[in-house]
């Protein structure tokens, strides 16, 4: 069976950009970052410390879904990066593809508030993190084609897991 493409998710902090960086060097994946498809409307929202409703996020999600579909019609393996927060969420996209695999990247409320007061340079403020965990809503298998990772594991790690998880 050939690689799927795989949705590293997450709240903000858990390292979606990290991780599938790492995971698609030299493997010669498509690197899809989410964030690049928010309107500058949601940006601006969360910048200012506003959470995205789900209404903030259906043409986001349309426009990444629709990213999805282009790659796979011309036969990239993607690895993307996107919060999916909600199953609901999930859902659209794998109506781009069905076979999409979600990694969740999950830690403790302590780690990611950690995580989010030491990086620099992004619009999504750490104060936005408690309402990203209230709407998560973890992938669930066998329902969902996903893997739990915890991030308290080094990235090298965590792409190994996902790797083998794979494989298997």
């Amino acid at each position: 069976m050939a690689h799927p493409n795989v949705v590293f998710m997450g709240v903000c902090g858990c390292g979606k950009s990290t991780v599938a960086r790492r995971y698609a060097a030299g493997a010669g994946y498509v690197v899809v970052e989410a964030d690049d498809f928010h309107p500058p409307a949601n940006v601006a929202k969360m910048r200012s410390g506003q959470p995205l409703t789900d209404e903030d996020r259906a043409g986001w999600l349309a426009a990444l879904a629709a990213r999805i579909s282009e790659g796979r019609a011309r036969g990239e393996t993607m690895v993307l990066t996107c919060s999916a927060l909600k199953r609901a969420y999930r859902d659209r996209l794998r109506q781009a593809d069905p076979d999409l695999f979600f990694v969740h990247l999950a830690g403790t409320r302590e780690l990611l508030a950690r995580r989010l007061g030491e990086r620099q340079g992004h619009f999504m403020p750490a104060s936005l993190l408690e309402s990203q965990l209230a709407a998560l809503e973890a992938p669930q298998a066998p329902g969902e084609r996903c893997l739990t990772v915890d991030i308290a594991a080094a990235p090298e790690v965590v792409c190994a897991t996902v790797a083998t998880f794979l494989r298997a």
